[in-house]
């Protein structure tokens, strides 16, 4: 394989094996409520998969190569980077179904809070910190 396409497969399997690290690494910081980190991770992840998703990339790897090692290693290079991207598909879905149970939970409470039920003994305040009468959190609910 001539050298800088050699370097080139190369770079992409190490963004393959990095866009695994930051999923990895994006479902602990959900984990952790760390959404400061989560966003500095978006970013990267937005990085690596804009290189990823070059055309380029599917180009060269289409491309017919007389020497048969060359084409072989091509080939076991781009077999690799497909098994990552697999992995990397499962992690996503992972993190998503996390990212969804917490919204579900999230809106749960938030129901419970807004509820118009007069049995409901969740105390509501207002934008002052101060104790909203029943009245108000019905009123709430129906909004």
């Amino acid at each position: 394989m001539e050298n800088s396409e050699s370097e080139y497969f190369s770079q992409v399997l190490h963004k393959a094996q990095a866009l695994k690290a930051v999923l990895e690494s994006e479902f602990e910081a959900l984990k952790q409520k760390d959404l400061s980190n989560f966003e500095i991770l978006q970013t990267q992840k937005l990085e690596i998969l804009t290189f990823l998703g070059d055309q380029d990339l599917l180009e060269r790897v289409k491309t017919y190569s007389e020497d048969p090692q060359t084409t072989a290693n091509t080939l076991a290079l781009w077999d690799e980077v497909m098994d990552l991207i697999a992995g990397c598909k499962d992690l996503h879905r992972r993190n998503e179904v996390l990212i969804t149970r917490k919204l579900e939970t999230i809106r749960g409470a938030l129901q419970t809070i807004q509820s118009p039920d007069p049995q409901s003994t969740v105390e509501v305040y207002d934008r002052l910190g101060k104790l909203r009468s029943n009245r108000s959190r019905q009123t709430m609910g129906d909004a």
